[in-house]
């Protein structure tokens, strides 16, 4: 999916959330452990309950390799059934020598390899230019790079002072002679909103993913307010707020209500932007 398209898809369905399908086997509701695949079960519930009001899903890769080869089948039915007009992110947080991130870009990017053909995948930086730019070599694809997270150990290298700035804006400026912003995208917490405004001066036209509204407590209106463009510029992900939403056989219905909650605030949002 193109910069232009993404962007397209915000405005047409007046959203930009991101919904994270991070599904643990042991949360899913009691009856649907009847089902040949639970998890798949789950996730396509949740899709369907959910899809018009959101332009992204993102499967956390390590809720599926947990699960062995029966996870890796759960990812590969999940991607497969996701709508083509929504972005889809691997939060695979992958990063190594270059030879070897070569193989895990293959393993996300080409679907004559593992089977799967996501749009995106995210991607650690501390390795450097090497490490990042085997996933940039697939025409069409997009990297998340990590850069100012939503946890409390994110203060332990990510603000250490580099010159008169912190590591987290030397990733951002230096990521950015790497690639364009058609290719390039930057994970900021939604709890570091105070540190929005800055990144935008840094990144002006690149998406920002923010995970972290919902059950980790960040504000929506701060993430929107200092990180919405006129393209439109942000991913806000929502996982457990949407998907555990209710544990019983309505869990689908209360998910969509929770996803529609997040919506109808993200349309006022774009609205002050048109």
């Amino acid at each position: 999916m193109t910069y232009s398209e993404l962007s397209e898809q915000i405005f047409q369905k007046q959203s930009y959330l991101c919904v994270g399908l991070d599904t643990d086997p042991r949360k899913l509701p009691h009856h649907l452990l009847a089902e040949p695949d639970p998890v798949f079960s789950f996730n396509k519930a949740i899709i369907d309950a959910t899809a018009d009001l959101t332009v992204a899903y993102k499967p956390n890769i390590a809720f599926y390799e947990a699960q062995g080869p029966r996870g890796w089948d759960s990812l590969q039915k999940t991607l497969d059934y996701i709508p083509k007009d929504c972005f889809t992110i691997a939060d695979a947080k992958r990063g190594d020598i270059g030879n070897t991130s070569g193989l895990y870009a293959r393993t996300f990017f080409d679907p004559t390899a593992a089977g799967l053909s996501f749009d995106s995948v995210t991607v650690a930086p501390y390795m450097g230019h090497d490490s990042v730019t085997p996933f940039l070599e697939y025409e069409g694809k997009w990297v998340i790079l990590l850069a100012l997270t939503s946890n409390s150990g994110s203060a332990d290298f990510q603000r250490l002072s580099v010159g008169d700035q912190d590591l987290f804006e030397t990733v951002i400026k230096t990521a950015q002679t790497w690639a364009s912003p058609e290719q390039l995208m930057f994970v900021v917490g939604a709890t570091q909103a105070a540190e929005l405004s800055r990144i935008r001066e840094l990144a002006p036209d690149n998406f920002l993913l923010v995970p972290g509204v919902g059950a980790q407590g960040g504000s929506l209106a701060d993430v929107s307010r200092w990180g919405l463009t006129s393209k439109g510029g942000l991913l806000v992900n929502a996982s457990r707020s949407i998907l555990y939403a209710s544990g019983g056989t309505d869990f689908a219905e209360q998910a969509r209500a929770e996803a529609q909650t997040l919506q109808t605030e993200m349309a006022g949002y774009l609205a002050r932007k048109a």
